[in-house]
C-alpha cells in the first residue's frame, strides 16, 4: 500500500474532554485540517465547536461528506468498535482512544476490515508517548537498570462530580473503572516486561467514590520478562501516578503527575556509604527533575496530555510515510483481552452480590431510601420486624449479604430511571435519603435532584403516600429573638447559602415536596430534631468537638438541644404513613425533655472529663475574621459569623402537630442516653 494522499482531513466523533487535546495536536500539524465534529450530545458538540471554531455536523457520514478521510473515535469505550467499523466502511482511517474495543472478536474484525480496505487504525496508548515514559523505556533498553525484574504502578483518580440525571459511564458497570485506567497499566507493563501471560486482579468498595461499585483495584501481572503489579484507587489523596522500575542494577521512580524521575544505582561502595549517597540523590533528583520539567511546561515543550498529543502526531507521520501506525489492532489485542477478562469478572461479581435485583417483588409494601444511613437502616429494620411483605430499598452498592424480604434496587437518587424502578408498584415511600457531607454538587444531586426524582416517580406510579424526612435546619435560627420557640409555623431560613450546603439543599428539597402537595401529591413532611442512637452518635459538633484530650464547646454550653432518640423517630415515620395527614403537613419530631450541651456532656462523660467553653463574643469575632480571609481566595467561610450566630442561638423547641399525629417519645432522651452507655 502506497502512502495515503495528503493533506489529511480529520473528523472528530465524540466531544468529551479528551477531544480538546486531539484538536490541539491536530492544529500543530501542517498537513492536517479539521473538517468538523459530531457527538450524540448536541450541546457538548456545540461547546467544542464554539470553543475551537469547528463546524458541528450531524453524523459520521456527514463528516465523510465534508471531506474527512481520518476519523478520531473519542466516544465511550463500549462504542469504539462500532464507530471504528463505520469509519473504515466509509473509507476513512481511524484513530481510536483506548481501549480499541471491549471484545477480542471486535478487535480482530477491525483488523480484517482495515486490511481489506487498505486503511490504518491507530489505538491511542498515550502514556507510551509521555516524555518521562519514553525516557524510561529508552534507559531500560540501553540496560541502565540492568535486567528489569519488576514494575509497580500506582494510579489514583477521581471522576467529575455527578450532577444528577442518567448515570455517567463510570457508575453504570462495575468493570468500567478497570476499562478506563487498567488499560494504561497493562500496556505499560507489556512495554517494559514483554507480552502478558497472566493477570490476577482483586477489587473492593472503600467508599471514596460512593457511586462506583468498586473503587479499589489491585492486579498481579505475569509478563514474559518479569512481574508487574498495579493499584487503581479512587480514595488515595493526593492523586498519584507513579511507575517504579526495579532492575538488577538500579531502581527508577517516574512520577507522571509531579513530572519528575528519581533513581538509585547499585554501586561497589560499602552499603552504609551507598545508603547515604542514595538518601542525598533521592532528595536532589526529584527537585532538579521537577524544576526542569516545569520550565519545559511553561515554555510549551511539555503540554497537557502530552502523550495524547504526541501520539496523534506520530499517527499522522506514519500515515504520511505509508507505514503502519504506532499501536494498531494487533498490538492492542492482548491488552483488550486481559482488560476484558478482569472487567467482565468484576461485572459478574457485582451481579452475584445483588440479591433479588431483577425482577423485584411485584407487591412491595414500602420503599425506603437512605438505608445506608442510621435512620434509614433503623426504619428498614423495624419494617422488616412488623410485616412479612417485601420492603424495597434503593442502594448505590449491593449489601454484603442478602436480607430476607428485602428487594434491593441498585441505583442513585440522582438518576431518574433508578428512582422510577424503585418506586414502581410501591404504595408508601419513605424518602429518608439525602447527602450528609460533601460539596454543593453532592448535596444538590442527592438531596434536591433526588427528591425531585422521587416526587416525579410517586406521581407517575400513583403512590398512596410519600413520607418525607426534612430537617430543623430549614428554619431561621438566627433571626428570632433570644429564647423564642421554633415550631412548625416558624419562618424558613432566609440566608440558606450562608448556613451551608446541607441547609440550602434540604430547604430546596422541602420546597419541592410542599409544592407537590399543593398540586395533589399525598405526602407528609417530618422535621426531626438532633437524632441520636444506633449508628448516629450523640456527641456531634452541635454538642462539643474533640480537641485532643479535651472537649471544645462553642458558647457557654447552656444551649438547649432538640434531641430525639432514633427509635422514637422511627415511630413517628410509621405513624405518619398511617395518619390522615396527606396535604404536605409539617410535623416537628423533638423530645419534650430538653437537655443542654452541659447536661449531655455531664451525663455521657462524667465530671472528670476536661471541657473547654469558648465564649460567644470571641467566636463571632473569629467568624468575621474568617469571612474576610476566605473572601480573599473566593471561598465561603465554613465558620462565618452568620453560621455561628445560628449555631449559638438559644431557642426553645415545640411540636404543635405531634399530638395530632399520635406521637410521643416511647424511649425518650434520658433512656436513650442510658442505652448508649450500655452499648445497646
Amino acid at each position: 500500500m502506497g502512502p495515503p494522499t495528503a493533506p489529511f482531513r480529520a473528523g472528530l466523533v465524540g466531544a468529551g474532554q479528551i477531544s480538546e487535546f486531539h484538536v490541539a495536536a491536530l492544529r500543530r500539524l501542517p498537513t492536517v485540517t479539521i473538517c468538523g465534529a459530531f457527538d450524540l450530545d448536541q450541546q457538548k458538540a456545540e461547546r467544542l465547536g464554539s470553543r475551537f471554531g469547528l463546524p458541528v455536523l450531524s453524523s459520521l457520514p456527514a463528516l465523510r461528506d465534508a471531506g474527512a478521510n481520518v476519523i478520531h473515535v473519542l466516544t465511550p469505550p463500549e462504542t469504539h468498535a462500532a464507530v471504528t467499523m463505520e469509519a473504515l466502511a466509509a473509507g476513512c482511517h481511524a484513530l481510536v482512544e483506548k481501549p480499541l474495543a471491549t471484545d477480542v472478536a471486535d478487535v480482530e474484525a477491525i483488523q480484517r476490515l482495515a486490511d481489506e480496505r487498505g486503511l490504518n487504525v491507530g489505538v491511542c496508548h498515550s502514556l507510551l508517548y509521555d516524555p518521562l515514559v519514553r525516557k524510561a523505556l529508552a534507559d531500560v533498553k540501553q540496560g541502565k537498570l540492568g535486567e528489569l525484574v519488576a514494575v509497580d504502578i500506582l494510579r489514583s483518580s477521581a471522576y467529575p462530580p455527578y450532577l444528577g440525571g442518567p448515570l455517567p459511564a463510570p457508575y453504570r458497570s462495575a468493570g468500567y473503572a478497570f476499562r478506563d485506567l487498567g488499560v494504561h497499566c497493562l500496556y505499560l507493563l507489556e512495554a517494559f516486561l514483554g507480552p502478558i501471560e497472566d493477570v490476577e486482579a482483586t477489587w473492593r468498595s472503600h467508599g471514596g467514590e460512593p457511586n462506583m461499585p468498586f473503587d479499589e483495584w489491585r492486579a498481579q501481572v505475569r509478563c514474559e520478562r518479569g512481574l508487574g503489579q498495579f493499584q487503581l484507587s479512587w480514595n488515595v489523596h493526593p492523586f498519584q501516578s507513579q511507575v517504579v522500575l526495579q532492575g538488577t542494577k538500579g531502581v527508577r521512580r517516574v512520577d507522571l503527575f509531579l513530572r519528575y524521575t528519581a533513581g538509585q544505582r547499585a554501586t561497589p561502595m560499602p552499603r552504609a556509604v551507598e545508603r547515604l549517597a542514595h538518601s542525598l540523590t533521592d532528595g536532589v533528583q526529584p527537585l532538579a527533575s521537577f524544576f526542569g520539567n516545569s520550565v519545559r511546561f511553561l515554555s510549551g515543550r511539555i503540554r497537557p496530555f502530552h502523550g495524547v498529543q504526541d501520539y496523534v502526531a506520530a499517527f499522522y507521520r506514519a500515515l504520511a510515510s505509508g507505514e503502519r501506525p504506532p499501536v494498531g489492532p494487533r498490538e492492542a489485542l492482548s491488552v483488550v483481552r486481559w482488560t476484558e477478562e478482569v472487567a467482565r469478572a468484576a461485572d459478574r461479581d457485582l451481579l452475584l452480590r445483588v440479591p433479588r435485583l431483577e425482577p423485584p417483588s411485584a407487591t412491595p409494601s414500602a420503599l425506603v431510601t437512605g438505608t445506608s444511613g442510621g435512620l434509614g437502616e433503623a426504619l428498614l429494620r423495624r419494617l422488616r420486624a412488623e410485616t412479612t411483605a417485601p420492603i424495597r430499598v434503593l442502594v448505590r452498592r449491593p449489601p454484603a449479604k442478602p436480607s430476607p424480604n428485602v428487594d434491593f434496587i441498585l441505583g442513585n437518587l440522582g438518576d431518574p430511571e433508578s428512582v422510577d424502578r424503585a418506586v414502581s408498584g410501591v404504595r408508601t415511600v419513605f424518602h429518608v435519603g439525602a447527602a450528609m457531607k460533601g460539596s454543593w454538587t453532592d448535596h444538590h444531586c442527592a438531596t434536591v435532584e433526588g427528591t425531585r426524582n422521587v416526587i416525579a416517580a410517586c406521581r407517575r406510579h400513583g403512590v398512596e403516600k410519600l413520607v418525607y424526612v426534612s430537617s430543623l435546619a430549614v428554619i431561621d435560627w438566627a433571626g428570632a429573638s433570644e429564647g423564642s420557640v421554633l415550631c412548625e409555623e416558624s419562618p424558613l431560613e432566609p440566608h440558606a447559602e450562608q448556613r451551608g450546603a446541607y441547609t440550602q439543599a434540604k430547604l430546596e428539597a422541602e420546597g419541592l415536596v410542599t409544592a407537590a402537595a399543593k398540586e395533589g401529591l399525598p405526602c407528609v413532611i417530618l422535621r426531626p430534631g438532633q437524632i441520636f442512637g444506633g449508628r448516629i452518635p450523640l456527641l456531634t459538633p452541635a454538642v462539643a468537638r474533640r480537641a485532643g484530650p479535651r472537649w471544645l464547646v462553642l458558647g457557654d454550653g447552656e444551649n438547649p438541644l432538640p434531641l430525639v432518640y432514633i427509635e422514637d423517630v422511627v415511630d413517628a415515620l410509621l405513624l405518619a404513613a398511617r395518619s390522615p395527614f396527606r396535604r404536605g403537613e409539617i410535623v416537628h419530631i423533638v423530645d419534650g425533655e430538653v437537655l443542654t450541651q452541659n447536661e449531655v456532656l455531664a451525663g455521657l462523660l462524667g465530671p472528670t472529663e476536661g471541657v473547654v467553653r469558648v465564649p460567644k463574643g470571641p467566636l463571632l469575632l473569629l467568624g468575621r475574621f474568617s469571612e474576610g480571609l476566605f473572601r480573599m481566595i473566593g471561598r465561603e467561610s465554613p465558620v462565618s459569623k452568620y453560621r455561628l450566630r445560628s449555631a449559638l442561638a438559644r431557642r426553645r423547641f415545640e411540636s404543635r402537630r405531634a399530638a395530632e399525629l399520635g406521637w410521643c417519645p416511647k424511649v425518650g432522651v434520658r433512656a436513650g442516653m442510658a442505652l448508649l452507655e450500655r452499648g445497646s
